[in-house]
């Protein structure tokens, strides 16, 4: 049996915050207590202890994977530098979000999940990974071979999660053709010449194989136990379309209007922290903020920076005052663990795992001081 003992620490539990001291025991959550702590005890001189991080939807890793436009760094070590990044950002538990996109004339956009989800079976065979990572398929529906792809590596690998992604232009994230094009040529690279290709290659993609796709990729996730998640919905029509499906989560919805409707549904809905911390979206789409006010944010999601996830807990029991820090703090925990069907973390408590973070603060800004997964030091 090994133990450790957390003391002076404000915990951060599902509902409030209490001062005390808390006992981990093989890697679980033994005890919470708020009288004298045994003296072998570890002290946190006050400052916050936080469940581990839960983090749905990041394509963080792709960006070590292709650090700059046409240039492919070595998988192993891209994956190995996005995990210490997770998890010094407190993230303990991350859904790695890998495009299953095959578009071969959109350079840098296609994806590389394959090749990805190698590198991490590979890192976690040799005990190298600091957090519990877990697959996360963004699936482009209007693709030709999406579902094929996919099946592919349903077969091969466990995978938790299946978004339904479509950013056919003048549609969904981009309103307008103008929008797609400005976003994805600074992004890729891409040149005018190449980008009239895509765009349509899009169009006509959209309309031979989305409505195909979709059904395609709603029965490979419900037969292999996939949660379900809908990206980018912005209509009454995408929601329908959604809880038709069995939607779980609502990623990112483009306007209040939609996800007032999805959370109507019991679909919880997951927005960006760099969308809130920033103060809003950055294609000009509903801000989190403006969600969170009207009652109607359940998930926040780090996205494409793992440090703003932490950060947004904070940053929103500040903006909006009548959600409060373990009610924010449940946005990052305990909701998205429970979303994905991790009963065993999330949430400071006795029997869960020992997945924790040391917070302190430098002004405003929470600094993480230290991650435990799982009783574990990880950072």
């Amino acid at each position: 049996m090994t133990e450790q003992v957390f003391a002076n620490a404000r915990l951060v539990l599902a509902d409030e915050i209490v001062t005390g001291h808390l006992t981990v025991r093989d890697g679980r959550i033994h005890a919470i207590g708020t009288g004298t702590a045994p003296q072998c005890a570890v002290d946190l001189e006050g400052d916050f202890l936080l469940p581990g991080l839960v983090e749905l939807h990041t394509d963080h890793v792709e960006g070590h994977l292709a650090p700059r436009p046409k240039v492919r760094w070595n998988p192993l070590a891209a994956v190995l530098a996005h995990d210490a990044q997770i998890a010094s950002s407190g993230i303990t538990t991350v859904f790695d979000s890998l495009r299953v996109w095959p578009d071969k004339k959109a350079v840098g956009m296609d994806g590389d999940a394959p090749v990805l989800i190698r590198a991490l079976k590979e890192a976690r065979a040799a005990g190298v990974l600091r957090a519990d990572h877990l697959i996360h398929l963004r699936c482009e529906v209007p693709t030709d071979t999406v579902v094929e792809d996919a099946a592919a590596i349903l077969d091969t690998t466990d995978v938790h999660l299946i978004s339904l992604m479509d950013h056919t232009p003048g549609q969904r994230q981009f309103a307008s053709v103008d929008q797609f094009r400005s976003y994805y040529m600074k992004k890729s690279g891409i040149t005018a010449e190449e980008m009239d290709v895509i765009v349509a290659t899009r169009l006509d993609f959209h309309a031979r194989f989305a409505r195909e796709n979709r059904a395609g990729l709603v029965a490979l996730a419900h037969a292999h136990g996939c949660v379900v998640a809908s990206h980018d919905d912005g209509t009454p029509e995408h929601v329908a379309e959604a809880i038709g499906d069995g939607v779980a989560v609502a990623e990112f919805p483009t306007t209040e209007e939609a996800a007032k409707l999805s959370h109507d549904a019991g679909i919880r809905v997951l927005m960006g922290a760099p969308n809130l911390v920033r103060g809003g979206s950055h294609t000009g789409n509903v801000s989190a903020e403006a969600l969170a006010r009207a009652g109607l944010l359940d998930i926040l999601s780090s996205d494409y920076v793992p440090s703003s996830l932490l950060w947004s807990a904070f940053d929103l029991n500040r903006r909006v005052p009548s959600i409060d820090l373990p009610r924010a703090v449940r946005m990052v925990t305990k909701t998205p663990a429970e979303v994905a069907g991790l009963t065993d973390r999330g949430e400071i408590a006795q029997g869960r795992r020992a997945d924790l973070v040391r917070v302190t603060l430098a002004g405003d800004m929470p600094v993480v001081r230290s991650v435990h997964r799982a009783g574990q030091r990880v950072a």
